[in-house]
């Protein structure tokens, strides 16, 4: 087992039974081994995001919807990329293709299925598209009745027993809610070398009596320096692009977890409360790779708490600065509008960070203390004038729709949009995870007028708020999208960067073409 994969050691062996489901003819049970030598015997493993709509499956977070979206673009796919150099390091035969972002059909996936001949197949789903997976993993199986099916998502972290009934989970051999980095290894390590498969973290499994059970949840590994860099060999690197210019951009992980409180977020759940760092020489490393050998020169810094610690983000700043790479990569990165020193986004511009992206979420003093931000509207204004102050650019992003929210909560946060005046912006709708306090509050409430699986921060799964109706709330997004894309000084300002950049002309004009259409049409 390579480094940073070991199981956590001394973990209790009791596990929670959550669901009985429907008994099937042929089961794999706990510890399906291959009763041959398996020494020398190497199993193929297919990693695939299936064809459909294009949603950020890598990222359990959020899930994002792309196609409907204001300006986002698909990020790559490091879940994947993270479990193929495992997997590999562990003598598995591996692949990785990304049918949704290649528009590539059911047809093409089949047709892939039946000229590898996998032994496993991992795919990585969402609450939105969970059952549509679902229905080409059982033509799948129809091919291969022996094939091993893992499916990854943060649906089955924190997924009522309800939840997992409703789902056609018959063709499923493993359910992965946790991070998969620290899961897959070990998962295939035990289903085919007879090992307790009760010790792998993160994952849902199915006992001799056909009942899903829950493994060890809430345990994170801290050394993830160990994890090796995402097999960037097997990924199509040039489908995922740096909006502006549309030049390939890497996702760099770089760091996990997330001490906030927020009611709407699955990072706490998912990656812990705890931020576990990377060291800033070992993103340095990850960094010089991407770059000569990837020849990828943009890059976005994945970390919910990028600036919350100041000193790791100058050591880190510093490193690139003192490398060969100072004044030959950009890059760009999320965080919380506080903790936030004053010089800190100063720093990351020096060292070719050229956007900083801020959850605003809202504008109303009551909204942001009743989602539990930590922040509130003069932390938000602060942000954004420091990210201007810098040269940054700025993203917004904006959350509506929550339970308590009437239309004055909505026209402050209207108006605080217009305030900050970010370079890019995204109107989000509130959806209840399963998992996050927001599900209770709005099961609670009586707005859950369906289940979340099929709906996304677009498509409502509540009835609305207590005051405000779901068609409502999407009319109040598309028309402030419009309104605010559609201003003759956003425009001019828009023409007046891409002026000597025919890249970046085409690009603004791709989304923001898609970005009116879609709200015309809505």
């Amino acid at each position: 087992m390579n480094n940073g994969m070991e199981v956590v050691s001394n973990l209790d062996n009791t596990v929670n039974t959550v669901n009985t489901v429907n008994t099937v003819n042929t089961v794999n049970t706990v510890n399906t081994v291959n009763t041959e030598n398996t020494e020398n015997i190497i199993h193929r493993v297919f990693l695939c995001y299936p064809p459909g709509a294009m949603y950020q499956r890598g990222e359990d977070r959020s899930q994002g919807n792309i196609s409907d979206s204001a300006a986002t673009v698909m990020r790559a796919p490091n879940d994947m990329g993270y479990s193929a150099a495992i997997l590999r390091q562990n003598k598995f035969d591996v692949i990785f293709r990304d049918f949704q972002t290649e528009g590539l059909l059911e047809a093409d996936f089949i047709d892939e299925f039946l000229q590898y001949k996998p032994d496993v197949i991992v795919i990585s789903v969402t609450n939105s598209t969970i059952k549509e997976d679902l229905m080409i993993v059982s033509k799948l199986k129809k091919i291969n009745q022996k094939l091993v099916v893992v499916l990854k998502g943060a649906l089955f972290f924190d997924a009522p027993p309800e939840v997992i009934s409703s789902l056609d989970l018959n063709n499923i051999n493993y359910l992965i809610g946790g991070e998969i980095e620290f899961s897959i290894g070990p998962l295939l390590d035990a289903h085919y070398n007879d090992l307790n498969i009760t010790q792998v973290p993160g994952i849902l499994f199915r006992d001799v009596n056909n009942q899903w059970v829950k493994n060890i949840f809430g345990e994170w590994n801290s050394d993830i320096d160990a994890l090796p860099f995402p097999d960037r060999s097997l990924i199509n690197n040039k489908l995922y692009i740096r909006p502006d210019t549309g030049k390939p951009q890497a996702t760099i992980v770089t760091s996990r977890g997330c001490p906030a409180a927020c009611i709407y977020c699955l990072t706490p759940t998912i990656s812990g409360k705890k931020v576990r760092f990377r060291s800033p020489q070992n993103i340095l490393d990850e960094l010089r790779e991407c770059y000569h050998t990837y020849g990828i020169k943009d890059f976005f810094f994945r970390s919910d708490t990028f600036t919350i610690d100041s000193k790791w983000v100058k050591e880190v700043c510093e490193k690139i600065n003192q490398s060969e790479l100072n004044g030959k990569i950009e890059w760009v990165a999320n965080s919380r509008v506080k903790p936030l020193a004053d010089d800190t986004l100063k720093i990351m511009k020096n060292a070719g960070c050229w956007l900083v992206a801020f959850g605003f979420e809202s504008g109303s003093f009551d909204s942001l203390k009743k989602m539990k931000k930590g922040a509130n509207v003069q932390d938000n204004i602060r942000a954004a004038r420091l990210a201007k102050e810098a040269g940054l650019k700025l993203y917004g992003f904006f959350l509506i729709g929550l339970p308590w929210e009437s239309k004055d909560h909505l026209e402050e946060t209207y108006n605080h949009i217009f305030e900050i005046d970010a370079d890019f912006i995204e109107v989000h709708l509130s959806v209840p995870y399963f998992g996050t306090e927001l599900y209770d509050v709005t099961k609670e409430a009586g707005l859950l007028n369906r289940s979340i699986i099929g709906t996304d921060y677009f498509h409502a799964s509540t009835s609305g708020t207590r005051f405000i109706s779901s068609n409502d709330l999407l009319k109040f997004r598309r028309n402030l999208l419009l309104k605010y894309h559609l201003r003759p000084l956003y425009i001019l300002r828009k023409l007046k960067e891409a002026i000597l950049s025919p890249e970046k002309f085409i690009n603004y004009f791709r989304f923001g073409s898609r970005l009116i259409l879609n709200n015309l049409k809505s």
